[in-house]
């Protein structure tokens, strides 16, 4: 059957996140040195990043909003050091350009540009990636992230927001994602097709099953594969 469209997650399938997400801790860090250093004594990085644990264990409800978690976060570190009025939005920015301060992987924008001109592209995440900071918004037609849809991957309902905007059946759609079980066994569940860009030669975890169909190295050979789908 033809695909009609193309979902895309974004962290470690377009790009690592591990460096971009370190990079905003120290950003964060030296800011609240230099301007709140009793609050930067009593949360260093370490103790910051188990308190944003804890704050997304106590709440289930807030699993698909990792910007609340963590603003949360940042508004709990100044209340315990008796300080009620936190600089959160400042906070929030120097948190959110670092963040977005990605590094494609070398095969990730040839690959988006070669899909982007042959079918419509939606990203679709759980994270809280800027299409326009991270400079992909030009090959994508709908951004749908779990923030704004209220569920997380591999909830059918955010795969489903995705195929709404696109306008075409779900079978037509192919999510593309690094994930097993969020990316690859949430598409299924959705009725998507799904392809698993394995990037780390890692196995397929059996407890999820029969692995996909389609299992790529990187987005160039998935690129690669649609071209001749779509010729054949």
């Amino acid at each position: 059957m033809p695909i009609r469209a193309v979902t895309l997650d974004l962290d470690d399938t377009l790009w690592p996140v591990l460096p971009a997400l370190e990079l905003a801790d120290r950003a964060v860090d030296d800011y609240l040195r230099a301007h709140w250093p009793e609050v930067a004594r009593a949360w260093p990085i370490p103790a910051m990043r188990a308190l944003r644990a804890q704050v997304a264990e106590s709440r289930p409800d807030l699993a698909h909003d990792f910007t609340t978690q963590r603003r949360l976060t940042q508004q709990h570190v100044f209340v315990a050091c008796g300080i009620a009025d936190a600089p959160l939005e400042t906070l929030w920015e120097i948190y959110f350009a670092a963040r977005n301060a990605v590094e494609p992987w070398p095969d990730s924008l040839p690959a988006l540009e070669r899909l982007a001109a042959r079918w419509p592209l939606a990203s679709l995440t759980n994270g809280n990636a800027d299409l326009a900071r991270t400079g992909v918004q030009a090959h994508f037609a709908h951004h749908v992230c779990s923030r704004d849809v209220g569920a997380a991957k591999p909830d059918p309902r955010i795969f489903l927001a995705a195929v709404g905007r696109l306008g075409v059946a779900a079978h037509e759609v192919l999510h593309v994602g690094d994930d097993p079980e969020l990316d690859v066994v949430g598409a299924h569940r959705a009725g998507l097709r799904a392809a698993w860009i394995n990037r780390h030669g890692k196995a397929w975890p059996a407890a999820l099953g029969e692995p996909p169909e389609l299992v790529f190295n990187d987005l160039g050979g998935l690129a690669d594969w649609l071209e001749s789908h779509a010729a054949a």
